[in-house]
């Protein structure tokens, strides 16, 4: 008897127990261990507003880093040697770099306050719920709005704008504004 597995009415069940991401390697574990420490004194914690600091750890665990680069507190970032920022860039309060791939910020880019930047999914059509992962790019002078989030596989091009509380799943194009869920095209965004 064949089963087709396309057939609507046809379920299978989630078999997490048969999860296994031991292919993803993201670096060596007794450095995971130390960031996980940095980052929770350092970046996590409301009560150190000193982006100084924030950028120095950031590059001593290897994130690649321009200058005047502004980070402000309870900044999570999951692994800086996956992290290349350029120069002029504003991280907001409560901004999340899941970066289980490479992130690169270009210049003048802006996070506003609990953006997210996912690096990471899973495949819900296995029954093991396979990791998937991809790199994220946002170009210069791009902005992602409060609360927006960019997804793996996505480059936000030159002065795009991903307004407040938007999802983009797909790339988007240069000095053009994007909103909703899933993030569609509304305007032009012209700079004077």
């Amino acid at each position: 008897m064949c089963i087709d597995r396309e057939q609507p009415g046809f379920t299978m069940e989630t078999n997490l127990a048969a999860y296994n991401n031991s292919w993803y390697k993201p670096g060596n574990k007794l450095k995971i261990m130390a960031w996980y420490f940095v980052q929770a004194l350092f970046f996590l914690n409301p009560l150190n507003p000193f982006s100084g600091i924030k950028v120095f750890l950031l590059r001593l665990f290897g994130a690649k880093i321009g200058h005047n680069v502004l980070i402000k507190p309870c900044v999570q970032v999951k692994y800086p040697w996956l992290l290349e920022i350029g120069n002029n860039v504003w991280v907001g309060e409560y901004v999340w770099v899941d970066n289980l791939a490479r992130v690169k910020i270009g210049d003048n880019v802006v996070l506003s306050q609990g953006a997210m930047l996912l690096c990471g999914n899973h495949n819900y059509k296995k029954s093991t719920f396979d990791l998937m992962i991809g790199e994220i790019q946002l170009l210069n002078g791009s902005w992602v709005g409060a609360k927006a989030v960019v997804c793996a596989n996505v480059i936000l091009n030159p002065h795009a704008i991903l307004t407040v509380g938007s999802v983009a799943t797909h790339s988007l194009e240069e000095n053009t504004i994007y909103s909703g869920n899933p993030a569609i095209k509304v305007r032009t965004r012209i700079i004077s």
